[in-house]
C-alpha cells in the first residue's frame, strides 16, 4: 500500500496517522477526565455531601437522589432497608468515598473469609469459629467509627477559629451569608466543605435556617448546634450577634482546654488499662516460646480450650469496664 506513494505523501500519511492517534487519546482522556478527574470527584463528593441531610424541599430534591450502590437490584434492595440511609450519612460524616454497599460487602467477605480460615485451617470448631468471624466482620464498622471520629474531632477544634472568622466579618460590615462563604474559602480541611455547602445551599435558593439546619444534621456536634441554635435566635428575636459568636467561640476554647487538662490528668489510668488489657497475651506469647510444653495444655487439651475461651470472654468485659472508666466526657 505504501509503496505506491511518494516521499511527501509517505509523511503527510504518517503525520496525519500521528494526529488523529494523538487527538483519540486526548479524547478518551477528556472522557475519563469528565467522569473521573478530580473536578469531577469534586462535584460528585459535594452532591454527596448533600444527600447527609434531611431536607426534603423542593429546591434541594434534586440534589438528594444518593446512590447507595452502582447495581441497581442491589440499590432497589438497600433502599428497602430502614437502616441504610442512616448508614451512608455515618459513611459521609466520616469523609470516606465509600457506598453502603461497597461497606457491606467488605464487612461480608471478611467475615467470610475468616470463617473459612477458623474452620478448615485453625480446625476450630463451629462456635469459635463464628465468634472469630463475627468480630473480623466488625473491623471495616471500627475503622469507619475511628474516621468519623477523627474527623469530627478536627472539625471540632476547627470550630472556634470559624466563629472568630465570622465574628470579624460581621464587624467588618459583611453579612451573615458572606461570612459563612469566607469560612468555605479560607479555613482548611474538613470545616470548610461543610461550611462551603451551606453557602452553595443558599445559592440553590433553600433558606438559610434550612441550611444551618442541615448543617447541624450532617456534623453531630453539640457545640456546633449552640451555633446553629444562636444563630436562628438572632434572626427571630434579634440581639447582637458579633456578641454572641464571640462569648461561643471562647467557650468552646475553655472546653477544649479543660478536655486536653483532663486527658493529661487520666493518661495514667488509660496507660494502665493498655497495659493490663496487653500484658495475658504479652505474658502467654513469652511462656509459649521459652516453655512451650508448659503451655501446651491450653491449646491441646478441651479443659485449657474451655478456661481460654472463658478467659477471653471475661477479658473482652473488663476491657469495656476499664474503657468506661478512663473515658470522661467534658
Amino acid at each position: 500500500m505504501f509503496d505506491n506513494l511518494g516521499g511527501n505523501a509517505l509523511v503527510t500519511v504518517t503525520v496525519l496517522v500521528f494526529v488523529t492517534v494523538l487527538l483519540v487519546i486526548e479524547g478518551v482522556y477528556l472522557v475519563w477526565r469528565s467522569y473521573k478527574g478530580p473536578d469531577a470527584r469534586k462535584i460528585e463528593k459535594r452532591m454527596q455531601a448533600f444527600s447527609a441531610a434531611r431536607d426534603r424541599t423542593q429546591q434541594a430534591h434534586l440534589a438528594k437522589e444518593r446512590m447507595l450502590s452502582e447495581v441497581p437490584w442491589l440499590q432497589r434492595l438497600l433502599l428497602t432497608l430502614p437502616r441504610a440511609h442512616r448508614l451512608d450519612r455515618f459513611i459521609l460524616q466520616a469523609g470516606l468515598e465509600w457506598t453502603v454497599s461497597g461497606f457491606l460487602l467488605a464487612c461480608a467477605v471478611l467475615g467470610v473469609f475468616t470463617f473459612v480460615a477458623m474452620g478448615w485451617v485453625a480446625r476450630q470448631s463451629l462456635v469459635p469459629a463464628l465468634v472469630v468471624a463475627a468480630l473480623a466482620a466488625t473491623l471495616p464498622m471500627i475503622y469507619l467509627q475511628q474516621a468519623r471520629m477523627r474527623r469530627l474531632s478536627r472539625m471540632e477544634k476547627q470550630l472556634p477559629d470559624a466563629l472568630d472568622l465570622v465574628t470579624r466579618a460581621l464587624r467588618a460590615g459583611h453579612s451573615f451569608a458572606s461570612g459563612v462563604q469566607m469560612i468555605g474559602d479560607e479555613m482548611a480541611e474538613p470545616i470548610a466543605s461543610e461550611f462551603r455547602l451551606v453557602a452553595d445551599e443558599v445559592n440553590f435558593g433553600v433558606s438559610l435556617q434550612q441550611a444551618l439546619t442541615n448543617l447541624s444534621e450532617r456534623v453531630p456536634l453539640t457545640d456546633l448546634r449552640y451555633f446553629v441554635v444562636a444563630v436562628l435566635i438572632q434572626r427571630d428575636s434579634g440581639g447582637n450577634l458579633t456578641e454572641v459568636l464571640g462569648n461561643l467561640s471562647r467557650l468552646i476554647r475553655d472546653r477544649l482546654k479543660l478536655l486536653a487538662r483532663v486527658r493529661v490528668l487520666s493518661s495514667e489510668g488509660r496507660l494502665s488499662a493498655w497495659i493490663l488489657g496487653l500484658m495475658p497475651f504479652a505474658l502467654a506469647a513469652l511462656m509459649n516460646v521459652f516453655n512451650p510444653e508448659f503451655m501446651s495444655p491450653l491449646w491441646e487439651d478441651p479443659i485449657g480450650q474451655a478456661a481460654v475461651k472463658y478467659m477471653l470472654a471475661l477479658m473482652l468485659v473488663g476491657v469495656l469496664i476499664l474503657r468506661k472508666i478512663v473515658k470522661i466526657r467534658v
